[in-house]
């Protein structure tokens, strides 16, 4: 079975591309972000939330521009945001002065969700440095902090 088009390079598993190798440890965050959610009583939430609920979060967005900035379809954001409105993490409210636009805000509990989930990604953080050592995982903060910079002008 072949993993590309025929004139493109062929994929190995054993040379996995860049978007793999950062896929692969973003997925693993996500799972123990929602995991420790779910453990400290945010029920509710899922993994398909991830993308409301990751930095820098959407309080004070509008549900057009967060579908904007991650990827998403405005119908899908909108579905996820009536999910996390049913639950009690967030309203949404029109903007004062523009009747027809409206703002993401986060109620209490949205708020204690997103103070865990930071609480969570620093302990990743920690656990990374454990791991990886400070000189490597500082290495590996910096040359991602680059990347992230690039991408945000791409």
């Amino acid at each position: 079975m072949t993993l590309t088009a025929p004139d493109a390079p062929a994929l190995s598993p054993e040379d996995p591309l860049i978007g793999a190798l950062l896929r692969a440890p973003a997925q693993a965050i996500h799972r123990r972000v929602i995991r420790e959610l779910n453990a400290a009583g945010f029920d509710e939430l899922r993994l398909p939330h991830i993308p409301v609920l990751q930095y820098p979060g959407p309080d004070g967005v509008r549900p057009a521009a967060l579908a904007e900035r991650v990827g998403m379809s405005k119908q899908a954001i909108n579905q996820l945001l009536r999910s996390l409105e049913g639950f009690g993490y967030l309203v949404r409210s029109n903007v004062e002065g523009d009747g027809s636009a409206r703002v993401i805000r986060f109620t209490e509990r949205g708020h204690a969700a997103f103070r865990k989930i930071v609480e969570i990604q620093h302990a990743v953080e920690r656990d990374w440095r454990d791991e990886l050592g400070e000189a490597d995982f500082a290495v590996l903060k910096r040359v991602l902090m680059r990347a992230w910079g690039h991408a945000k002008l791409g």
